[in-house]
């Protein structure tokens, strides 16, 4: 066998030398004169730039490969190596793997004249790899792991080993290897990839270009005494594991030494060039943004090298181009306060952090994940306020990030600044706890720097509740009173407050000026907190009759409403006797409605009325309308009424006006143009059993107005209207409804079962085209 082994080996040589004396090339398609494991920068016929931009005098482009001769025998004159730059240029800017050359380029590079080639090498070899300078061209997923066809190199100078390597008798090996954050390695660890590779033994990896058509994809990584060929399916893979596997390498490598330098400047050099390498890399993944920013956290948290305080600003200014990409992890955090806290008059302040905050507040889903990034929200704001305008660039930068439009793009900045604010606040009163009445009297600085922070974080709020399309949010979060009970009792953040109470009192949006009533009827609201005598009432109960005029005039001149109104009766009798035209009519609605139970206090609200001009004449209004709807509901009239298809609200009320209507038990408002108005004439009619208000535009706040008054409906059909559960809530108080139509309405299930518990007569009811269906 040994022998047939020579015998075939000598059979291969000699083909292999006639190859070569024919066509210049070995079988393999080698430049067999490679003695040496050359990199493809230094290699004769590696780089396609350089064979494609040399000229030869003689006008013949230099060759692939090299034919077996001696350099001496190359003539020198007439074989000149002209370099094109341009092309060089283009070469290396277009490619983002640092080199190129062919498979088969690499299994025979120990040849026995790679060292009297030098020279010519040297002025063949391929321009320098650089970086881009900006991630222009393709973009590529981090890759972690995937599946290779490898084959395994070993850089001897046998001929066996040559022979061996070359591509007829290469072997490839078909493993899914693991990009780690350390090694490469394989999940099936047999053969080639019996061991992993770190990365430390790494030498240089790089791509290699497309020769032929039945040439693969492949990349080369070079480690001791060896190669390794990872074969993919297309440029695009190649690309995408080439990059990955430089990324990390190279994040290896800055961790090293990062963490272990002993040199300001070497520090500050390595991070920066880490944070161009992050922001220039073709890969586009969150480890991109997040891996150097571990680098930075274990540099902060471990790093023996106490850095002097004056290159703090130098290194915010290095990561921050990185920071506005990303959410900064707890330790850097806790550097950008130091320096908000230490120098908040910075320009790094105005300028770098900016950006970042904005970041934050327009990206960060939960600040119960990053505490820390909240905290320096907070010493942001701080910082914005020791400006010379202050609370003026406070209130400028909530409107810089609104933005000019009318609505904010940007859905998450409203609940994390509210969120800030919140939270600062309750920080704040934490902190006043502990002055004692001493300190406070010792420390008139503490306590008016305190009192400074205070007011940029109302500022805050009151800016937000400037804008429309924020208002509807804030008054939301706002209406459960989520401030501590020493921010309510403190006279300073009631009175910054006011404002914004009255923005949301004053909007014309129900679900808005809504907020200011307690969340549940036990619990009180900011309405009660502004009440003459209230916790928060500075101003005589100028607010709080602003508020009370904005609810009545709106959506709350309701039963339900006014029997709340109780707990405020003495101070809203206190105001309509200093001639308080609101409270006047919230009496007059009152007595209406007969929300007042107690005789004597009917009559002490009418002598309160009949004490001013403006009382007299709304109570004289009130008698009018008693008398009138005396009138109505005297017996008699019809017992059934249906109005034209093309009646309005104006219709009802000027039909219900003439005449008396006691006897009305059926009432068919189908197909007209009705809307909730009407529904304060529907509620005179006391006979009432019947209402048909199918395909109308009678909504939620007039289905909550006459489940207070008609308790005798049997009947009522809101198919095809716009009610909601909102409004159907409020049906649990028609005891006797036997027969409800809610066909095609925007009823949900969970509210027809609430209703079927709480309707006990409720005998049919249509809920067809409907959720709950």
């Amino acid at each position: 066998m040994a022998s047939n082994l020579e015998s075939n080996l000598e059979t291969h040589r000699s083909s292999s030398m006639a190859l070569d004396s024919s066509s210049g090339q070995n079988s393999d398609g080698l430049n067999s004169e490679c003695d040496s494991p050359l990199p493809s920068s230094e290699h004769p016929c590696s780089s396609e730039s350089s064979a494609s931009s040399s000229i030869a005098s003689c006008g013949s482009e230099w060759p692939s490969s090299s034919p077996r001769v001696s350099p001496s025998s190359i003539p020198g004159p007439s074989c000149i190596i002209i370099r094109n730059p341009l092309h060089e240029a283009r070469s290396s800017s277009s490619e983002p793997s640092t080199r190129q050359n062919s498979v088969d380029s690499i299994s025979s590079s120990e040849g026995g004249y790679g060292t009297e080639l030098q020279g010519l090498v040297s002025a063949c070899s391929s321009p320098s790899r650089s970086l881009p300078s900006s991630p222009l061209g393709p973009r590529f997923k981090l890759l972690h792991e995937g599946d290779f066809h490898v084959c395994r190199l070993n850089h001897t100078r046998t001929v066996i080993s040559k022979i061996l390597s070359s591509k007829f008798l290469r072997r490839w090996e078909n493993h899914r290897l693991i990009l780690s954050d350390n090694e490469i390695r394989s999940k099936t660890p047999t053969g080639f990839m019996d061991a992993p590779i770190p990365y430390s033994q790494i030498e240089d990896v790089y791509s290699l270009a497309r020769w032929d058509a039945s040439q693969k994809y492949c990349i080369r990584i070079i480690i001791q005494n060896g190669s390794l060929l990872l074969q993919v399916n297309n440029a695009y893979v190649r690309d995408q594991c080439l990059n990955s596997i430089q990324w990390k390498r190279s994040i290896l490598k800055y961790r090293m030494v990062l963490v272990n330098s002993t040199r300001p400047d070497v520090l500050l050099k390595e991070l920066k060039n880490l944070i161009e390498l992050a922001l220039t890399t073709p890969l586009q993944d969150e480890a991109i943004y997040q891996g150097p920013l571990d680098i930075i956290s274990e540099l902060l948290r471990t790093s023996p090298l106490e850095l002097p305080r004056s290159l703090n600003e130098e290194i915010v200014a290095i990561i921050t181009p990185l920071l506005e990409r990303t959410t900064p992890s707890p330790e850097i955090c806790d550097f950008l306060c130091r320096h908000c806290q230490e120098k908040p008059r910075s320009y790094v302040v105005m300028e770098l952090f900016t950006p970042v905050v904005r970041r934050i507040l327009k990206h960060t889903l939960d600040f119960g994940k990053y505490p820390k990034t909240r905290v320096f929200v907070q010493d942001y704001i701080q910082a914005l306020n020791t400006q010379n305008e202050g609370l003026t660039v406070v209130r400028n930068f909530v409107n810089s990030i609104h933005g000019p439009s009318s609505t904010c793009p940007h859905p998450r900045v409203l609940p994390n600044l509210v969120s800030v604010c919140l939270a600062a606040v309750y920080s704040l009163f934490e902190e006043l706890k502990n002055f004692t009445l001493a300190e406070k009297n010792d420390s008139n600085r503490e306590m008016s720097d305190w009192e400074s922070r205070h007011d940029s974080f109302a500022a805050i709020i009151e800016a937000i509740s400037n804008f429309d399309d924020w208002r509807p949010g804030l008054a939301q979060l706002l209406q459960p009173i989520p401030f501590p009970d020493d921010a309510l009792a403190y006279d300073r953040f009631t009175k910054n407050i006011k404002p914004v109470i009255r923005n949301i009192s004053t909007d014309p949006s129900c679900d808005v000026h809504l907020m200011v009533l307690g969340i549940r009827d036990e619990k009180e609201g900011w309405f009660h907190l502004y009440c003459p005598g209230g916790i928060a009432c500075d101003d005589d109960g100028d607010l709080w009759s602003l508020i009370l005029k904005n609810l009545l005039g709106c959506c709350c001149r309701r039963k339900r409403f006014l029997q709340g109104l109780n707990k405020c009766l003495g101070p809203c009798m206190l105001r309509a006797l200093r001639d308080d035209e609101t409270c006047q009519q919230a009496l007059c609605a009152m007595l209406e409605l007969e929300v007042v139970e107690n005789k004597d206090m009917q009559l002490q609200i009418i002598t309160t009325l009949q004490t001013t001009s403006t009382g007299k004449q709304q109570y004289a209004a009130l008698c009018q309308r008693q008398m009138h709807l005396k009138e109505l509901q005297q017996k008699g009239g019809p017992r059934k009424l249906t109005l034209p298809s093309r009646s309005n609200d104006a219709d009802v009320a000027k039909l219900l006006s003439c005449g008396s209507f006691g006897n009305l038990e059926c009432l068919s408002l189908a197909f007209t143009q009705v809307t909730s108005g009407c529904a304060e004439q529907l509620i005179k009619l006391p006979s009432l059993r019947y209402l048909n208000l199918w395909s109308t535009q009678f909504g939620d706040s007039g289905l909550q107005l006459i489940s207070e008054h008609l308790h005798k409906l049997q009947v009522l059909n809101l198919c095809e209207t716009p009610v909601t559960d909102k409004g159907l809530v409020s049906l649990a108080a028609m005891k006797n409804l036997r027969k409800l139509n809610l066909n095609s309405t925007s009823l949900t299930a969970q509210m027809f079962e609430e209703l079927k518990k709480k309707l006990p007569a409720l005998q049919e009811c249509d809920i067809r085209y409907t959720d709950a269906w």
